[in-house]
């Protein structure tokens, strides 16, 4: 049995219609001159307003069904979508939902933070001064909130199952293992070869998984990871190992190495993870008024920010193709929109 037909054998729960659009965006490739410039739309998939957790998070409740659950819970960023979603599959499936932040509580709730609550998440502020400047990694992040999570009233002495920040575990990557036969199935239809997938780099799960799609499709597909956050110490050796990781699972083992994996650090973050910059907010205005579609402050913003760069720099020649996975995140628009007036 080929690797990726073992996908069918893990539980998973249905949270989403499959196949998400791919889209060219035919006025940007005009204005650039080249590169042809696809979206792939994962913003437009899912609960709670969408995006690219949905994929990650039918393997997670799977999971969690088949572990009996009855509390979920995870931590991330203020605006963290894969919160949001989370709460919103949690909430469908009838389960309780705990959320842990590394910040002081804000003054208001907006944007994934008041959906969370409308959906009576459980929030929790924990401000203990890590965890947004690189200096823990993603596993030390989670061994200490999974600890903190144990002893927290409402999951003590219950049946509750962690997730981690962004779903960064071998299971949820199976999402975008899948999204990478998805894709390579679409580009092939529409006569393409080979392309660049451009991506939002915030926990690696995403690119891990895609990682190990493509590796075992034998695709020619390339990828180009934008770190969003400057988040993480080690950060590509986490995405490595757990690329790695999912080969395991799916019964083909493969070490990638740190230097396989394709992403461009720091560079696009600016002052740091959730903090806009001038390059990210003037993408949110271009594409918005260019095609129509909307990014959000805290990663497609970045991302794109990156793509735009690139392409001015000559990055990619008028024949090639680029593919901008939008990976969602809508709702923290309206946490950032005195930045974004006055842009």
């Amino acid at each position: 049995m080929h690797a990726l037909e073992t996908l069918v054998s893990f539980p998973k729960v249905t949270l989403g219609a499959f196949p998400t659009p791919l889209e060219a965006l035919a006025r940007l490739t005009a204005e650039l001159n080249g590169p042809h410039v696809w979206v792939k739309r994962d913003d437009a998939v899912g609960p709670a307003m969408g995006g690219n957790k949905t994929r990650k998070l039918e393997y997670l409740f799977g999971q969690a069904r088949a572990e009996r659950a009855q509390v979920v819970a995870t931590f991330g960023g203020l605006q963290s979508n894969f919160a949001r979603q989370m709460v919103a599959g949690a909430r469908g499936l009838g389960l309780e939902a705990h959320c842990f932040y590394f910040a002081r509580r804000p003054m208001q709730l907006e944007g994934n933070l008041l959906l969370a609550r409308l959906m009576g998440a459980h929030l929790h502020f924990v401000p203990f001064g890590g965890g947004d400047d690189g200096s823990l990694t993603i596993e030390r992040a989670t061994q200490m909130v999974r600890l903190l999570a144990a002893v927290t009233p409402g999951c003590l002495g219950r049946r509750a199952v962690f997730m981690p920040v962004g779903g960064h575990t071998a299971v949820g990557a199976l999402g975008y293992v899948s999204a990478a036969a998805e894709l390579a199935g679409q580009l092939s239809a529409a006569g393409v070869e080979q392309a660049t997938v451009v991506l939002a780099a915030g926990s690696g799960g995403t690119l891990a998984g895609l990682m190990a799609g493509f590796f075992l499709l034998g695709s020619r597909h390339q990828l180009l990871g934008i770190d969003v956050g400057k988040l993480w110490r080690g950060f590509p050796a986490s995405i490595a190992a757990l690329a790695s990781d999912v080969c395991r699972l799916l019964g083909r083992p493969h070490k990638f190495e740190p230097a396989d994996v394709p992403m461009i650090e720091r560079t696009y973050v600016g002052a740091g993870y959730a903090r806009t910059t001038p390059a990210s907010l003037a993408a949110i205005h271009r594409l918005a008024e260019l095609e129509g579609l909307l990014l959000d402050p805290v990663y497609t913003a970045k991302a794109m920010a990156g793509l735009l760069d690139l392409a001015s720099k000559g990055r990619w020649n008028r024949k090639e193709h680029v593919v901008f996975l939008h990976t969602g995140g809508t709702p923290a628009l309206w946490a950032y929109k005195n930045s974004l007036l006055a842009a």
